[in-house]
């Protein structure tokens, strides 16, 4: 191995190890005494291994209904998402048809939308429909973005399927639901992308969970929830570390689910 690869991977670790480090300091923090945490600097290492922190943010703080409504709200919201952009992709392209090209620019277009932007209109058209302060009002407006990156994988990914798969199904008499739910399989990379990016961003939602949910505060979200430690003079730190640590763990293990699926999905589905 030459001194310049070398180079190249003690610099990869330096960086690394940056940014790896406030993940790992929340996770140290989670386990420390509120003495310990602030007396112990950059320490990764608790002068005291405790499991208070997690107790007290699981039941005193409510993280238990917390995580219960973000599951809730985050897989149904990520499902809706998957197959609403899905089918777009798929429409789009395998399908000609008046103002289809106007279509796709449009979409391209809402990349440039601020998603905070449409809040407004989320909120009063929730309103309207009578689920406001309701899990299916926090659902629907949290599925209700563009999703204009994911439709555009998927437009990527159709484009590029034979055409003869295609005939096949409609040989075979397939319709347009059962040609669509055969070559979907197909598209594995594609949804672990989707999967992966959605179900990270409904994880974290804090806007919606909060507004959406002003009336009945036992519907929010873990993000929402963070705020339990925060007093009016004082804010529990270490419950707070733990609290962060039972939230992220989640989207851990959906990245390492997917990730073999992930880089194959980001880099082809674009193809076509």
């Amino acid at each position: 191995m030459t001194a310049r690869r070398w180079a190249v991977i003690v610099v990869m670790l330096v960086v690394g190890a940056v940014w790896a480090y406030p993940f790992l300091w929340t996770i140290s923090a989670a386990f420390k005494t509120q003495q310990g945490m602030f007396t112990g600097g950059a320490s990764l290492m608790p002068d005291l291994w405790s499991f208070e922190n997690f107790e007290r943010a699981w039941v005193n703080a409510g993280f238990s209904q917390f995580f219960a409504n973000t599951v809730l709200y985050t897989v149904s919201s990520t499902l809706i998402e998957l197959v609403k952009s899905a089918l777009c992709g798929y429409v789009i392209a395998r399908y000609r048809f008046p103002g289809r090209g106007f279509l796709h620019k449009m979409i391209i277009a809402t990349l440039f939308v601020p998603v905070a932007s449409i809040i407004v209109p989320q909120f009063v058209l929730i309103e309207q429909l009578g689920l406001l302060n309701t899990r299916a009002g926090v659902i629907l407006a949290m599925s209700g973005a563009a999703g204009a990156l994911y439709v555009l994988l998927f437009i990527g990914f159709f484009s590029s399927v034979p055409d003869e798969l295609f005939e096949a199904a409609k040989m075979d008499g397939a319709g347009f639901l059962r040609t669509f739910s055969l070559i979907l399989p197909l598209a594995k990379p594609v949804i672990a992308v989707v999967v992966i990016f959605q179900f990270i961003a409904n994880w974290n939602e804090f806007n919606i969970p909060l507004v959406f949910t002003l009336g009945q505060p036992e519907l929010q979200n873990l993000a929402v929830g963070m705020l339990s430690f925060q007093g009016e003079h004082v804010t529990d730190w270490t419950g707070f570390a733990a609290g962060m640590t039972i939230s992220f763990a989640p989207m851990l293990i959906i990245f390492l689910f997917f990730q073999k699926y992930f880089v194959r999905g980001l880099a082809g589905a674009t193809k076509g």
